[in-house]
């Protein structure tokens, strides 16, 4: 009696804010024998979890310990503040940390934009709130404001809540992140994937199995073929968002000064 062979799996960990679900479903369909487990995790535990090995790759907010850990940065977010919809903020169009200053802002424990003490805007709270749905409650019962990435502020939104962006405030980059000593087929796999590689131009599993493959089962190559319509590289993230690039509500890195503020708020007396 033979040992059954069991497929290989590829764990997958992603923390609050981030939707694996695009490169999920083109997993799928690129390498359907090899099961793809998602396993979310809080956005504290994201490094940790990648780099104890508990998975094979993770999408996680930088930084990560870089003497362990490969990183490929896919976007930045747009940072928000979040307060309720009678709020004063309400009257602009975007908001500056100065605008801030009189405000209770609101710094939970696993905040995702590397605040401290010393820069954290505006007035502290009495306590830091253990998660930033606890800060979300807060800010509901109109007791001070929370800076987010956007994506936090969608997954934890509410009909007595809205947000504004935030200029020159500081941003969380989200990124594909590895232990550099495994870095496997299925690890290259994955990154094909969130880079937008075709299934030829992988240097993954898929690519293998394609190159294997026998030569009756390959599709015929077409004769002298019409010159295809150029098309841009890069494949599309969770939802449409483009891996690699900017998906919506997000902005690259600044490189230069930031826009203009439009439409401050004049603060109620």
């Amino acid at each position: 009696m033979t040992d059954m062979q069991v497929n290989p799996s590829f764990r997958l960990a992603y923390v609050p804010g981030v939707t694996p679900g695009k490169w999920a479903r083109v997993w799928v369909e690129r390498l359907p024998d090899v099961p793809l487990d998602l396993v979310a995790v809080p956005s504290t535990e994201g490094e940790r979890t990648v780099r104890e090995g508990e998975v094979d790759a993770g999408l996680v907010r930088l930084p990560v310990d870089k003497d362990v850990l490969s990183a490929i940065p896919l976007y930045t977010e747009t940072t928000v503040v979040v307060f309720p919809k009678d709020h004063w903020l309400a009257a602009a169009e975007e908001v500056a940390l100065d605008d801030l200053a009189e405000e209770v802002v609101f710094h939970p424990l696993d905040d995702t934009l590397g605040f401290t003490a010393d820069t954290l805007p505006g007035r502290p709270a009495i306590a830091r709130p253990d998660t930033t749905a606890d800060a979300v409650e807060l800010v509901a019962a109109n007791v001070g404001v929370l800076l987010v990435p956007q994506s936090l502020a969608r997954l934890h939104h509410r009909r007595d809540l809205t947000y504004r962006p935030v200029a020159e405030g500081p941003q969380s980059q989200v990124a594909l992140s590895w232990p550099q000593e495994r870095t496997t087929d299925l690890v290259e796999e994955f990154i094909g994937i969130v880079r937008g590689r075709t299934v030829n131009s992988s240097r993954g599993r898929g690519a293998a199995q394609v190159a294997d493959a026998p030569s009756k089962s390959r599709p015929k190559k077409a004769a002298a073929p019409r010159k295809p319509q150029q098309q841009k590289a890069g494949g599309q993230g969770t939802g449409g968002h483009k891996a690699g690039g900017q998906k919506p509500g997000a902005q690259k890195a600044r490189g230069g000064p930031a826009a203009a503020r439009r439409g401050k708020p004049k603060r109620r007396s």
